[in-house]
């Protein structure tokens, strides 16, 4: 299916996502906002793909949010039920979605990010959450995500200042997985989900499950003994008996994702 604001791409297993807008620096308006939600619940229905990533066209910007300028033109600003880019408000995803940041992740591009599993960012990316220079607040997501991966004091330090944090300080910081050089952010992003795709999709999915809900549960014994239908259906599977085959049989498992 053609997008207008952007572009989803098939190799085998993986989707790679563009965000393409560059001249306005990947920035997110409703209808390219819906059509990334459409993306997005096609990955998630879809049992052929079980990794994505989410990149932005051009090298100026991975997303620089909110399109402000479409908002101040006098339109009417609306957002999906998943969120902004069809993710931050997306719960129920199972399966792995890695940003790889490209330029500038501002606001609610930063947000997109966050709401990834794991982030690639160029050594030209730059985050921030600068809402509050513009009376605005981080409300898809970001003030919650970012103290969850980081540490409050930490979060704190970018949230109250609205300053901009560098791809090197994103990665000291701990919300950036690797640094690379411009040139090869979607070939080391497609590294990541290279390795994912060697293991068990199911397995994946129940691990990140798994993570994620546990996370929500303040006691340990209760997140290590909770119910996650993901588990209950990597045990019903045939990757279950294929794993150890494969292992006993000296040679790389098939994985069916069922």
């Amino acid at each position: 299916m053609a997008y207008e604001f952007c572009t989803a791409e098939t190799e085998g297993h993986l989707l790679i996502v563009t965000i393409n807008r560059p001249e306005r620096m990947n920035s997110l308006h409703p209808p390219a906002n819906f059509e990334l939600e459409k993306i997005f619940n096609d990955f998630a229905a879809n049992p052929d793909l079980w990794v994505a990533i989410i990149t932005g066209a051009g090298d100026r910007a991975f997303s620089a949010g909110n399109d402000l300028r479409y908002q101040a033109e006098g339109n009417k600003i609306e957002v999906p039920k998943t969120g902004f880019a069809g993710l931050t408000a997306r719960y129920d995803l199972d399966k792995p979605v890695i940003a790889a940041v490209n330029g500038v992740a501002m606001g609610g591009g930063f947000e997109i990010a966050l709401a990834a599993d794991l982030i690639i960012a160029s050594d030209k990316a730059v985050f921030a959450l600068p809402e509050p220079r513009v009376g605005l607040a981080a409300l898809a997501g970001g003030l919650h995500r970012l103290p969850r991966q980081i540490g409050l004091k930490r979060a704190m330090g970018m949230i109250l200042t609205a300053r901009r944090v560098s791809a090197e300080e994103g990665k000291e910081l701990g919300f950036v997985n690797e640094v690379v050089p411009a040139d090869d952010l979607l070939a080391a992003a497609r590294r990541w989900a290279a390795l994912i795709l060697e293991c068990s999709p199911l397995s994946i999915r129940a691990s990140k499950q798994s993570v994620l809900k546990g996370l929500d549960e303040a006691d340990l014994e209760k997140a290590i003994n909770g119910k996650y239908p993901a588990v209950t259906t990597l045990f019903k599977s045939e990757d279950l008996i294929e794993g150890p085959l494969a292992f006993a049989q000296k040679r790389a498992p098939v994985w069916k994702g069922k």
